[in-house]
Protein backbone atom coordinates (compact mmCIF):
# COMPACT_ATOMS: atom_id res chain seq x y z
CA UNK A 1 0.00 0.00 0.00
CA UNK A 2 1.50 3.52 -1.47
CA UNK A 3 1.70 6.55 1.40
CA UNK A 4 -1.21 8.11 -0.94
CA UNK A 5 -3.40 5.87 -0.76
CA UNK A 6 -3.36 5.41 3.22
CA UNK A 7 -3.52 9.01 3.09
CA UNK A 8 -6.91 8.81 0.97
CA UNK A 9 -8.44 6.14 3.43
CA UNK A 10 -8.06 8.33 5.98
CA UNK A 11 -9.71 11.04 4.48
CA UNK A 12 -12.22 8.64 2.79
CA UNK A 13 -13.06 7.35 6.48
CA UNK A 14 -13.68 10.82 7.36
CA UNK A 15 -15.48 11.79 4.67
CA UNK A 16 -18.15 8.90 4.60
CA UNK A 17 -19.59 8.54 8.19
CA UNK A 18 -23.38 7.41 6.74
CA UNK A 19 -24.03 4.88 4.35
CA UNK A 20 -21.79 1.65 2.98
CA UNK A 21 -18.68 2.23 0.20
CA UNK A 22 -16.43 -0.45 -0.53
CA UNK A 23 -13.13 0.69 -2.39
CA UNK A 24 -11.17 -1.68 -4.47
CA UNK A 25 -7.97 -0.93 -4.49
CA UNK A 26 -5.76 -0.62 -7.58
CA UNK A 27 -4.11 -4.18 -6.04
CA UNK A 28 -6.89 -6.09 -5.27
CA UNK A 29 -7.40 -5.21 -1.55
CA UNK A 30 -10.65 -4.06 -0.43
CA UNK A 31 -11.63 -1.25 2.30
CA UNK A 32 -15.33 -0.15 3.14
CA UNK A 33 -16.15 3.01 4.45
CA UNK A 34 -19.30 4.86 6.64
CA UNK A 35 -21.46 3.29 8.72
CA UNK A 36 -22.78 0.20 7.06
CA UNK A 37 -26.42 1.46 6.48
CA UNK A 38 -28.33 0.92 3.15
CA UNK A 39 -26.85 -0.48 0.06
CA UNK A 40 -23.42 -1.03 -0.44
CA UNK A 41 -21.90 0.87 -3.19
CA UNK A 42 -18.90 -0.26 -4.85
CA UNK A 43 -15.92 1.67 -6.30
CA UNK A 44 -13.14 0.92 -7.72
CA UNK A 45 -9.83 2.14 -8.45
CA UNK A 46 -7.60 1.53 -11.10
CA UNK A 47 -4.74 3.42 -11.34
CA UNK A 48 -1.84 3.65 -8.47
CA UNK A 49 -1.77 7.52 -9.43
CA UNK A 50 -5.20 8.53 -8.90
CA UNK A 51 -5.43 8.60 -4.98
CA UNK A 52 -2.35 11.37 -5.20
CA UNK A 53 -4.91 13.16 -7.70
CA UNK A 54 -7.88 12.93 -5.54
CA UNK A 55 -6.32 14.10 -2.47
CA UNK A 56 -4.89 17.25 -4.53
CA UNK A 57 -8.11 18.29 -5.92
CA UNK A 58 -10.86 15.64 -5.73
CA UNK A 59 -13.30 17.20 -7.29
CA UNK A 60 -11.60 17.19 -10.58
CA UNK A 61 -10.11 14.20 -10.16
CA UNK A 62 -12.75 12.14 -9.34
CA UNK A 63 -14.29 13.42 -12.98
CA UNK A 64 -11.61 12.67 -14.52
CA UNK A 65 -11.10 9.32 -13.58
CA UNK A 66 -14.68 8.33 -14.16
CA UNK A 67 -14.05 9.63 -17.78
CA UNK A 68 -11.01 8.23 -18.47
CA UNK A 69 -11.99 4.70 -16.77
CA UNK A 70 -9.16 5.03 -14.03
CA UNK A 71 -12.56 5.19 -11.88
CA UNK A 72 -15.26 2.59 -12.05
CA UNK A 73 -18.35 1.69 -9.94
CA UNK A 74 -19.77 -1.56 -9.79
CA UNK A 75 -22.92 -1.79 -11.97
CA UNK A 76 -22.08 1.74 -12.78
CA UNK A 77 -23.75 3.04 -9.97
CA UNK A 78 -23.17 6.43 -10.31
CA UNK A 79 -26.44 7.35 -8.81
CA UNK A 80 -26.07 5.83 -5.66
CA UNK A 81 -22.18 7.14 -5.36
CA UNK A 82 -23.51 10.29 -5.73
CA UNK A 83 -26.67 10.35 -3.33
CA UNK A 84 -23.61 8.86 -0.68
CA UNK A 85 -21.21 11.47 -1.53
CA UNK A 86 -23.52 14.69 -1.46
CA UNK A 87 -25.74 13.22 1.43
CA UNK A 88 -22.20 13.18 3.93
CA UNK A 89 -20.75 16.36 2.08
CA UNK A 90 -24.22 17.75 3.68
CA UNK A 91 -23.07 16.77 6.88
CA UNK A 92 -19.29 18.12 7.44
CA UNK A 93 -17.45 15.53 5.16
CA UNK A 94 -14.11 15.80 6.90
CA UNK A 95 -11.43 17.82 4.75
CA UNK A 96 -11.26 15.61 1.60
CA UNK A 97 -13.18 18.27 -0.46
CA UNK A 98 -11.87 21.50 1.20
CA UNK A 99 -8.44 20.51 0.47
CA UNK A 100 -8.23 23.01 -2.76
CA UNK A 101 -10.41 25.70 -1.62
CA UNK A 102 -8.22 28.23 -0.46
CA UNK A 103 -5.93 27.62 -3.97
CA UNK A 104 -9.35 27.78 -5.99
CA UNK A 105 -10.24 31.02 -4.05
CA UNK A 106 -7.19 32.94 -5.44
CA UNK A 107 -7.65 31.19 -9.10
CA UNK A 108 -10.98 32.63 -8.92
CA UNK A 109 -10.89 36.28 -10.26
CA UNK A 110 -8.87 35.24 -13.03
CA UNK A 111 -11.15 32.14 -13.65
CA UNK A 112 -14.63 33.95 -13.77
CA UNK A 113 -13.23 37.50 -16.15
CA UNK A 114 -15.13 37.46 -19.47
CA UNK A 115 -14.35 40.06 -21.41
CA UNK A 116 -15.72 40.16 -25.04
CA UNK A 117 -13.69 37.58 -26.97
CA UNK A 118 -13.27 35.54 -23.66
CA UNK A 119 -17.12 35.55 -23.36
CA UNK A 120 -17.31 33.84 -26.73
CA UNK A 121 -15.05 31.32 -26.69
CA UNK A 122 -16.78 29.93 -23.75
CA UNK A 123 -19.70 30.15 -25.22
CA UNK A 124 -18.17 28.30 -28.16
CA UNK A 125 -16.68 25.57 -26.25
CA UNK A 126 -19.93 24.19 -25.03
CA UNK A 127 -22.65 25.41 -27.52
CA UNK A 128 -21.38 25.32 -30.86
CA UNK A 129 -21.05 21.48 -29.85
CA UNK A 130 -22.84 19.23 -32.86
CA UNK A 131 -26.29 20.14 -32.98
CA UNK A 132 -27.14 15.85 -33.21
CA UNK A 133 -26.11 16.27 -29.41
CA UNK A 134 -28.34 18.29 -28.29
CA UNK A 135 -30.86 16.81 -30.27
CA UNK A 136 -30.12 13.14 -28.20
CA UNK A 137 -31.52 14.68 -24.57
CA UNK A 138 -33.60 18.02 -25.65
CA UNK A 139 -37.28 18.70 -25.83
CA UNK A 140 -38.12 19.30 -29.39
CA UNK A 141 -37.80 23.18 -28.95
CA UNK A 142 -34.55 22.87 -27.75
CA UNK A 143 -34.81 24.45 -24.32
CA UNK A 144 -31.50 24.43 -22.58
CA UNK A 145 -32.46 25.36 -19.05
CA UNK A 146 -34.85 24.30 -16.65
CA UNK A 147 -38.25 23.21 -17.35
CA UNK A 148 -41.13 24.24 -14.70
CA UNK A 149 -42.77 21.20 -13.52
CA UNK A 150 -46.47 22.22 -11.54
CA UNK A 151 -47.21 18.50 -11.86
CA UNK A 152 -44.76 16.11 -11.83
CA UNK A 153 -46.26 13.99 -14.37
CA UNK A 154 -46.11 16.20 -16.99
CA UNK A 155 -43.75 15.09 -20.29
CA UNK A 156 -40.49 17.28 -20.87
CA UNK A 157 -41.70 18.98 -23.85
CA UNK A 158 -44.96 20.12 -21.76
CA UNK A 159 -42.61 21.32 -19.02
CA UNK A 160 -40.61 23.21 -20.93
CA UNK A 161 -43.83 25.16 -22.48
CA UNK A 162 -45.05 25.49 -18.66
CA UNK A 163 -41.99 27.10 -18.16
CA UNK A 164 -41.59 29.54 -21.30
CA UNK A 165 -45.21 30.73 -20.61
CA UNK A 166 -44.91 31.07 -16.99
CA UNK A 167 -41.75 33.38 -17.56
CA UNK A 168 -44.14 35.44 -20.11
CA UNK A 169 -46.41 36.32 -17.91
CA UNK A 170 -43.96 37.92 -15.03
CA UNK A 171 -42.97 40.07 -18.39
CA UNK A 172 -46.61 41.28 -18.41
CA UNK A 173 -46.53 41.96 -22.38
CA UNK A 174 -48.67 43.01 -24.40
CA UNK A 175 -48.66 43.01 -28.42
CA UNK A 176 -46.49 45.08 -30.38
CA UNK A 177 -43.93 45.75 -27.22
CA UNK A 178 -40.23 44.92 -28.33
CA UNK A 179 -38.49 42.44 -26.28
CA UNK A 180 -35.03 42.03 -26.18
CA UNK A 181 -33.77 38.25 -25.36
CA UNK A 182 -30.26 37.90 -23.91
CA UNK A 183 -28.67 34.47 -24.56
CA UNK A 184 -31.72 34.02 -26.59
CA UNK A 185 -30.23 30.18 -27.37
CA UNK A 186 -32.08 28.23 -30.33
CA UNK A 187 -34.76 30.70 -30.27
CA UNK A 188 -37.61 28.74 -28.68
CA UNK A 189 -38.23 31.40 -25.99
CA UNK A 190 -38.39 34.21 -29.13
CA UNK A 191 -40.91 32.17 -31.20
CA UNK A 192 -43.06 31.55 -28.25
CA UNK A 193 -42.97 35.25 -27.47
CA UNK A 194 -43.68 36.21 -30.80
CA UNK A 195 -46.25 33.57 -31.43
CA UNK A 196 -48.32 33.40 -28.61
CA UNK A 197 -47.79 36.86 -27.26
CA UNK A 198 -47.94 39.28 -30.65
CA UNK A 199 -44.68 40.80 -29.65
CA UNK A 200 -41.12 41.79 -31.33
CA UNK A 201 -38.09 39.98 -30.30
CA UNK A 202 -34.58 40.93 -30.77
CA UNK A 203 -32.59 37.77 -29.45
CA UNK A 204 -28.54 37.84 -29.13
CA UNK A 205 -26.45 34.76 -28.64
CA UNK A 206 -22.61 34.57 -28.84
CA UNK A 207 -22.82 30.93 -30.01
CA UNK A 208 -22.70 30.71 -34.02
CA UNK A 209 -24.27 27.12 -34.00
CA UNK A 210 -27.21 28.57 -32.14
CA UNK A 211 -27.24 31.95 -33.80
CA UNK A 212 -27.49 29.98 -37.19
CA UNK A 213 -30.48 27.33 -35.97
CA UNK A 214 -31.98 30.07 -34.33
CA UNK A 215 -32.60 32.00 -37.89
CA UNK A 216 -33.28 29.41 -39.84
CA UNK A 217 -36.22 28.45 -37.24
CA UNK A 218 -37.52 32.01 -37.15
CA UNK A 219 -37.40 31.91 -41.18
CA UNK A 220 -39.50 28.09 -41.23
CA UNK A 221 -42.33 29.95 -38.68
CA UNK A 222 -42.49 33.11 -41.42
CA UNK A 223 -41.70 35.24 -38.62
CA UNK A 224 -38.51 36.88 -39.43
CA UNK A 225 -40.44 40.48 -39.71
CA UNK A 226 -40.82 39.67 -35.68
CA UNK A 227 -37.66 37.83 -34.37
CA UNK A 228 -34.26 39.27 -35.36
CA UNK A 229 -31.57 36.57 -34.29
CA UNK A 230 -28.48 38.63 -33.82
CA UNK A 231 -24.91 37.02 -33.43
CA UNK A 232 -23.96 39.48 -30.55
CA UNK A 233 -22.96 41.24 -27.05
CA UNK A 234 -25.67 41.79 -25.03
CA UNK A 235 -23.09 44.49 -24.46
CA UNK A 236 -23.20 45.71 -28.04
CA UNK A 237 -26.89 46.52 -28.09
CA UNK A 238 -27.45 50.16 -28.03
CA UNK A 239 -31.53 50.34 -28.64
CA UNK A 240 -34.08 50.46 -25.68
CA UNK A 241 -36.75 47.93 -25.09
CA UNK A 242 -40.00 47.20 -23.34
CA UNK A 243 -39.23 44.15 -21.86
CA UNK A 244 -36.05 42.01 -21.09
CA UNK A 245 -35.56 38.40 -20.58
CA UNK A 246 -32.35 36.01 -19.97
CA UNK A 247 -32.67 32.60 -19.59
CA UNK A 248 -29.65 30.36 -18.44
CA UNK A 249 -27.23 33.10 -19.36
CA UNK A 250 -26.32 35.34 -16.17
CA UNK A 251 -24.48 31.43 -15.06
CA UNK A 252 -22.21 32.85 -17.38
CA UNK A 253 -21.19 36.35 -16.47
CA UNK A 254 -19.53 35.81 -13.70
CA UNK A 255 -19.14 37.85 -10.38
CA UNK A 256 -16.32 40.11 -11.87
CA UNK A 257 -18.76 41.31 -14.38
CA UNK A 258 -22.22 41.68 -12.35
CA UNK A 259 -21.75 45.35 -11.85
CA UNK A 260 -21.23 45.57 -15.86
CA UNK A 261 -24.04 43.40 -16.75
CA UNK A 262 -26.82 45.31 -14.46
CA UNK A 263 -25.61 48.89 -16.01
CA UNK A 264 -25.89 47.58 -19.45
CA UNK A 265 -29.14 45.75 -17.92
CA UNK A 266 -30.33 49.57 -16.47
CA UNK A 267 -29.30 51.59 -20.00
CA UNK A 268 -31.48 48.72 -22.04
CA UNK A 269 -34.83 49.25 -20.26
CA UNK A 270 -37.56 52.27 -20.59
CA UNK A 271 -38.81 53.71 -18.17
CA UNK A 272 -41.60 51.36 -17.79
CA UNK A 273 -39.58 48.16 -18.43
CA UNK A 274 -39.57 45.29 -17.20
CA UNK A 275 -37.00 42.15 -16.90
CA UNK A 276 -36.74 38.49 -16.06
CA UNK A 277 -34.02 36.63 -14.83
CA UNK A 278 -33.48 32.90 -15.03
CA UNK A 279 -30.56 31.76 -13.07
CA UNK A 280 -29.28 28.53 -11.73
CA UNK A 281 -27.97 29.91 -8.62
CA UNK A 282 -27.37 28.60 -4.43
CA UNK A 283 -29.90 29.35 -2.12
CA UNK A 284 -26.70 29.83 0.43
CA UNK A 285 -23.45 31.61 1.06
CA UNK A 286 -21.40 31.86 -1.95
CA UNK A 287 -19.43 28.58 -3.06
CA UNK A 288 -16.69 27.50 -5.51
CA UNK A 289 -18.08 26.25 -8.92
CA UNK A 290 -16.41 22.88 -9.33
CA UNK A 291 -13.23 22.61 -11.17
CA UNK A 292 -14.43 19.65 -13.35
CA UNK A 293 -17.83 21.69 -14.57
CA UNK A 294 -15.36 24.65 -15.52
CA UNK A 295 -12.57 22.88 -17.17
CA UNK A 296 -14.84 20.10 -19.15
CA UNK A 297 -17.98 21.93 -19.58
CA UNK A 298 -18.78 25.36 -18.71
CA UNK A 299 -15.35 27.62 -18.36
CA UNK A 300 -16.40 31.13 -17.23
CA UNK A 301 -19.54 29.75 -15.63
CA UNK A 302 -20.19 30.76 -11.88
CA UNK A 303 -22.77 29.89 -9.60
CA UNK A 304 -24.18 32.74 -7.79
CA UNK A 305 -25.97 33.16 -4.55
CA UNK A 306 -28.15 35.88 -3.69
CA UNK A 307 -25.26 38.12 -1.69
CA UNK A 308 -22.98 37.96 -4.90
CA UNK A 309 -26.17 39.44 -7.09
CA UNK A 310 -27.25 42.30 -4.41
CA UNK A 311 -24.73 44.50 -4.22
CA UNK A 312 -24.69 44.94 -8.02
CA UNK A 313 -28.19 45.65 -9.07
CA UNK A 314 -28.41 47.81 -5.92
CA UNK A 315 -25.92 50.35 -7.68
CA UNK A 316 -29.27 51.10 -10.23
CA UNK A 317 -32.42 52.26 -10.50
CA UNK A 318 -33.38 48.82 -10.97
CA UNK A 319 -35.85 48.10 -8.71
CA UNK A 320 -35.88 43.69 -7.27
CA UNK A 321 -39.91 43.20 -7.67
CA UNK A 322 -40.53 39.29 -7.69
CA UNK A 323 -37.96 36.55 -6.40
CA UNK A 324 -39.06 33.15 -6.88
CA UNK A 325 -36.87 30.29 -6.31
CA UNK A 326 -37.46 26.64 -8.12
CA UNK A 327 -36.55 23.95 -5.99
CA UNK A 328 -35.77 20.28 -7.88
CA UNK A 329 -37.56 21.58 -10.91
CA UNK A 330 -33.93 21.28 -12.49
CA UNK A 331 -33.21 18.06 -11.02
CA UNK A 332 -36.15 16.73 -13.00
CA UNK A 333 -35.26 18.20 -15.80
CA UNK A 334 -31.98 16.83 -15.64
CA UNK A 335 -33.30 13.29 -15.56
CA UNK A 336 -35.37 13.60 -17.92
CA UNK A 337 -32.02 14.69 -20.03
CA UNK A 338 -29.80 11.87 -18.78
CA UNK A 339 -32.62 9.10 -19.74
CA UNK A 340 -32.66 10.52 -22.88
CA UNK A 341 -29.16 10.85 -23.55
CA UNK A 342 -28.24 7.18 -21.86
CA UNK A 343 -31.39 5.97 -24.45
CA UNK A 344 -29.14 7.41 -27.32
CA UNK A 345 -25.96 6.69 -26.32
CA UNK A 346 -24.53 4.74 -29.18
CA UNK A 347 -25.21 7.73 -31.12
CA UNK A 348 -23.39 9.77 -29.08
CA UNK A 349 -20.30 7.51 -29.12
CA UNK A 350 -20.45 7.52 -32.87
CA UNK A 351 -20.69 11.21 -32.72
CA UNK A 352 -17.63 11.32 -30.20
CA UNK A 353 -16.21 8.86 -28.39
CA UNK A 354 -16.38 6.61 -25.67
CA UNK A 355 -14.89 9.39 -22.96
CA UNK A 356 -17.11 12.01 -24.38
CA UNK A 357 -20.41 9.94 -23.78
CA UNK A 358 -18.87 9.20 -20.09
CA UNK A 359 -18.03 12.63 -19.95
CA UNK A 360 -21.63 14.03 -20.70
CA UNK A 361 -23.28 11.31 -18.45
CA UNK A 362 -20.93 12.87 -15.25
CA UNK A 363 -22.07 15.93 -16.39
CA UNK A 364 -25.56 15.35 -16.44
CA UNK A 365 -26.11 12.91 -13.38
CA UNK A 366 -23.14 15.07 -11.37
CA UNK A 367 -25.58 18.16 -12.16
CA UNK A 368 -28.97 16.42 -11.46
CA UNK A 369 -27.64 15.57 -7.78
CA UNK A 370 -26.37 18.64 -6.77
CA UNK A 371 -29.65 20.19 -7.64
CA UNK A 372 -31.45 17.50 -5.78
CA UNK A 373 -28.95 17.05 -2.84
CA UNK A 374 -27.15 20.30 -2.60
CA UNK A 375 -28.45 23.79 -2.46
CA UNK A 376 -28.55 24.35 -6.10
CA UNK A 377 -32.01 26.02 -7.08
CA UNK A 378 -33.15 28.52 -9.64
CA UNK A 379 -33.66 31.88 -9.05
CA UNK A 380 -36.49 33.97 -11.54
CA UNK A 381 -35.58 37.62 -10.47
CA UNK A 382 -37.70 40.15 -12.07
CA UNK A 383 -36.76 43.77 -12.21
CA UNK A 384 -38.47 46.95 -12.93
CA UNK A 385 -37.54 51.11 -12.46
CA UNK A 386 -41.16 52.13 -11.38
CA UNK A 387 -42.63 49.88 -8.43
CA UNK A 388 -45.94 50.23 -9.82
CA UNK A 389 -45.40 48.64 -13.10
CA UNK A 390 -45.97 45.15 -12.27
CA UNK A 391 -49.10 44.15 -10.67
CA UNK A 392 -48.67 44.23 -6.37
CA UNK A 393 -49.64 40.46 -5.96
CA UNK A 394 -48.69 37.60 -7.70
CA UNK A 395 -52.13 37.01 -8.95
CA UNK A 396 -51.32 37.94 -12.38
CA UNK A 397 -48.51 35.31 -12.91
CA UNK A 398 -51.15 32.01 -12.35
CA UNK A 399 -54.24 33.90 -13.78
CA UNK A 400 -55.34 31.56 -16.87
Amino acid sequence: MGIWQKILETGLRGFFKEGALTVTWPDGSETSFGDGVGETVGLHIHSEALPRRILTNPDLAFGEGYVSGDLTFKEDDLDGFLRLALTNRNKGGGFLFQSTRAVRKLARAALLYNPLGRAQDNVAHHYDLSAQLYDMFLDTDRQYSCAFFPDPDLTLEDAQIEKKRHIARKLCLEPGMRVLDIGCGWGGMALTLAQEFGVHVTGVTLSKEQHALATSRVQQAGLSDKIDIRLQDYREVDEVFDRVVSVGMFEHVGPRNYTEFFSHLSRLMGDDSVCLIHTIANDGAPILTSPWITKYIFPGGHIPSMQEIAPHYEKTDLRLTDVEVWRNHYAETLRHWYDRFAANQAEAEALYDEAFVRMWRYYLKTSEHTFRYGRQVVFQMQFSRAHTTVPLTRDYIYAS
